[in-house]
């Protein structure tokens, strides 16, 4: 079962079965995975907001 917290997904297929069988399979992946550590956590914090940086720097 789709966690709340999770946002509404985009339409991958126009198949409505197959879109849905696509975010189950997502779904199953993402709910066996480990939490992630803080560290990790950190890392991809900076991965996305680094390019935000480099703009605000020019």
């Amino acid at each position: 079962m789709a966690s709340p917290h999770r946002s509404a997904r985009p339409v991958r297929f126009e198949d409505a079965a197959r879109n849905a069988a696509y975010w189950a399979r997502i779904d199953r992946i993402v709910d066996k995975a480990p939490p992630l550590t803080d560290d990790q956590r950190a890392c991809i914090r900076a991965a996305f907001h680094q390019p935000e940086a480099r703009r605000a720097a020019a």
